[in-house]
């Protein structure tokens, strides 16, 4: 029995795994117990399921039916981990997932994925037995981010489940609300395994004293990047020719019948909405502006708002029906123009203060006090922060390309010229920037002294991955698990990131 337990826990410890190999005794598929069951890994390659569809299969299965007496295989199941099981169409599903993410599927084996749905399964499971909380409301409002940001890539939702060969939107919406309960259960459990791991000075200290001289890290050129930012002023004048357009278009729609989804399609400047019409589908949690949910929940159905304003711009909004908390609505999104004048005295501005950091009248970190426009940064100096890890340096091979490209022929202590820049997310946002390399790092291999944090870093992962190690050795014992034989000889040995 440990003899294949410790098989299973190296087929699946985090950057430990090895071949699950199959027992060659059989054994029916059982509830799980919560205790070692004595029965083989291994399930027949012709096995069949009759009404078992996993929750994360790529689409809607029949349930299995007789013809002349014999059962129809309905999907192979691959494995079974406690109370989940994991069939092929699941494997195939996560090849669709990874390519609608972009990313190549050239050199990912079934192995692999088999492999990582393995251990969110494993992960979940556990994390259902040790009774951990997770919200339906808010895995609920994730569901329905995704969809709406799936509809937006297709066009309209009709697109989209003949895209995934769905039959209607209720069903494919609980397929998509139980894939992401399991990762919100498997992340969680993750989380409880080693969120209260810390390492100690010392434990550094000894992790970075044990590497082998030749054989310690070596981290590549680094930033630290401050900056001025400066926003031109739009004019109420052009304010009021945004709310005067909307106001027109608000009354051609109630009083010739012209069409919201038409005119949203026509002029609309949200690129996620204006494709399919302005339509928005969304609940109390959807992460809009807070200013948009206000208004749209005060409205009634088939009611047009008044022009408002949120940081994107200025909005009409129409509900097209009322499901409780849910809404389905269309939106209009304008952005007043700035005139040129107002952008020739802005970046006017900022050429003024570049040059008085030049001759040294101020200094980059007070003139950003003083005269930047951007909240997150003026009261740090201008200075940056790597969003990843808080910490003000940046690889300078994971820069933002804009960024890099700003950057990366600025010497320390360099102060760059006036950029102009468009906000991506924001569609019609101008600013003003210079931008300053406050301190460079070139590739070195790491530095107890200069690099603590990030052997820190690399000191903690480590510890981490001994915590998963051992947490996956016990939950294996206690967890009923069985593996396909078609998948017996996989070698998972490269298939794990390192937490």
């Amino acid at each position: 029995m440990m003899n294949r337990i410790s098989k299973i826990v190296a087929g699946i410890a985090v950057c430990m795994l090895q071949p699950v190999l199959a027992q060659e005794n059989t054994g029916e598929v059982a509830e799980s117990t919560g205790t070692p069951v004595e029965r083989s890994t291994e399930i027949p390659q012709d096995t069949t399921v009759v009404n078992q569809v996993s929750e994360a299969a790529p689409q809607a299965l029949p349930a299995a039916t007789e013809s002349k007496g014999e059962k129809v295989k309905v999907d192979g199941v691959v494995s079974v981990i406690g109370d989940y099981i994991i069939l092929e169409s699941d494997i195939d599903k996560s090849y669709i997932d990874l390519q609608n993410q972009g990313v190549s599927i050239k050199d990912i084996s079934r192995c692999q994925l088999l492999g990582k749905l393995m251990e969110d399964k494993l992960y979940a499971h556990q994390a259902v037995q040790d009774s951990l909380e997770v919200s339906d409301k808010q895995i609920m409002a994730q569901t329905e981010q995704q969809l709406n940001y799936l509809v937006s890539q297709v066009g309209t939702m009709e697109n989209l489940l003949a895209y995934y060969k769905k039959s209607d939107e209720e069903s494919f919406k609980e397929e998509l609300f139980q894939i992401n309960k399991i990762r919100v259960l498997a992340e969680n459990m993750q989380s409880k395994v080693v969120d209260e791991i810390e390492i100690t000075p010392e434990e550094v200290r000894q992790w970075y004293n044990n590497i082998p001289e030749d054989e310690r890290p070596v981290f590549g050129a680094e930033l630290e990047i401050a900056q001025i930012v400066k926003e031109p002023e739009v004019p109420e004048e052009e304010k009021q020719k945004v709310v005067n357009r909307l106001r027109e278009m608000k009354r051609d729609i109630e009083e010739n019948g012209a069409s919201f989804a038409t005119k949203a399609i026509l002029y609309s400047k949200d690129p996620a909405s204006s494709t399919k019409g302005g339509f928005y589908h969304v609940t109390k949690h959807t992460g809009f502006a807070k200013e948009f949910m206000d208004v749209a929940y005060t409205l009634r159905e088939g009611e047009i708002s008044d022009p408002f304003e949120t940081i994107f711009g200025w909005h009409i909004i129409k509900i097209d029906k009322i499901r409780g908390q849910e809404l389905d609505l269309r939106h209009i999104l304008l952005m007043p123009e700035i005139p040129q004048d107002a952008l020739d005295k802005t970046q006017k501005e900022l050429e003024e203060v570049r040059e008085k950091i030049i001759n040294e009248e101020v200094s980059f970190a007070d003139a950003a006090r003083e005269f930047s426009d951007e909240k997150e940064t003026k009261f740090e100096g201008g200075q940056l922060r790597n969003p990843s890890n808080m910490d003000t340096r940046f690889e300078l091979t994971k820069l933002d390309p804009t960024l890099y490209n700003q950057v990366r022929n600025l010497k320390t202590g360099e102060v760059s010229q006036v950029y102009k820049e468009e906000d991506q997310k924001k569609p019609g946002r101008i600013t003003f920037k210079i931008l300053k390399v406050t301190n460079k790092y070139e590739d070195h291999k790491a530095d107890y002294v200069k690099d603590y944090m990030k052997i820190k870093e690399l000191a903690l992962k480590e510890k981490q991955i001994k915590a998963i190690r051992e947490w996956m050795e016990k939950t294996i014992e206690d967890t009923y698990i069985m593996v396909n034989s078609d998948y017996k000889d996989c070698d998972f040995s490269n298939n794990w990131l390192k937490k």
